[in-house]
């Protein structure tokens, strides 16, 4: 849509919301008469709310513009045939171009305008963060929407991402669904590196459990997206060390109340390195 037809403001964008949420809006319609010239996305049927404002414009008083509108939008107009031929009559009466009154009988569904304004001010707001503040909107990212977010293949630079989208693409239909909702995931990290941000490193009292932290050298990524922690383990650890650092690995595991299998986890991505085992000291550690 954004292709054919080369919005430029914000009321354009407005349109092409409407045009993408309605049903035969767009597609055999709208588009049809943008690509052959008849209309320009402005004067195109967008939202229902188009075809009052255009009708009683055109001179067609207030209460029947406001049911031919009701009539399109519902996808009626060709359902009861004889009160369409009435609306068609003042419609010509009112010299309505005959493609308005095809594109009217094609729509099956509209969307309302102020429905479509507000997605479109919601995207822009997004879209405003992803260029002004860009750590702002892909923290939020992928907090909220990336839930095949893997920390192992995401947050070690942009070599291995693009091996994983290339392994992705080259199991083509055999690729699992976790991969096949992996991949727009990956697309935005690469972004994400192509920009110059960086992931730092998973801290076990710096990370956030579920949520993406905006840090001045990067974004650092929460516990929860290591592979094999599940997010109840990592609320868990998250809640357990407002009590003080860990002493042991013994007491992380009685304060997060936490499993082998979530510590062996933490191990395995290096978490734990440097902390013992148990507070208790043997005779050995002692006389040393």
């Amino acid at each position: 849509m954004l292709v054919d037809t080369k919005p430029t403001t914000f009321d354009e964008l407005i349109r092409i919301s409407g045009l993408s949420h309605g049903t035969d809006v767009w597609l055999n319609n709208a588009q049809s008469l943008i690509q052959e010239g008849t209309v320009t996305l402005n004067e195109a049927i967008c939202c229902r709310d188009d075809i009052m404002i255009y009708l009683i414009k055109k001179g067609l008083p207030p209460n029947p513009a406001f049911k031919i509108m009701e009539t399109v939008r519902k996808g009626k107009a060709l359902k009861d045939p004889a009160k369409w031929e009435e609306y068609k009559n003042l419609m010509k009466e009112h010299d309505v171009p005959d493609w308005y009154i095809k594109s009217c009988e094609k729509i099956k569904y509209m969307f309302p305008k102020a429905h479509a304004a507000a997605y479109v001010t919601m995207a822009f707001r997004i879209a405003w963060f992803k260029v002004h503040i860009p750590k702002a909107y892909y923290s939020a990212y992928f907090s909220i929407r990336a839930k095949q977010f893997d920390s192992e293949i995401m947050c070690h630079g942009k070599e291995r991402v693009k091996n994983k989208m290339k392994e992705i693409e080259l199991a083509g239909n055999t690729a699992s669904n976790k991969d096949q909702e992996m991949y727009p995931v990956l697309e935005l990290v690469l972004e994400m590196y192509e920009r110059g941000i960086n992931f730092l490193p998973i801290d076990l009292y710096k990370s956030h459990h579920s949520k993406f932290i905006m840090e001045e050298d990067g974004i650092r990524p929460p516990l929860d997206s290591i592979p094999g922690l599940g997010p109840i383990d990592a609320e868990n650890i998250y809640k357990a060390r407002d009590d003080g650092k860990f002493m042991s690995i013994d007491d992380l595991k009685i304060r997060s109340k936490i499993g082998k299998v979530a510590i062996e986890t933490l191990k395995g991505v290096g978490l734990l390195d440097g902390m013992t085992e148990s507070n208790q000291m043997s005779l050995f550690t002692t006389w040393a």
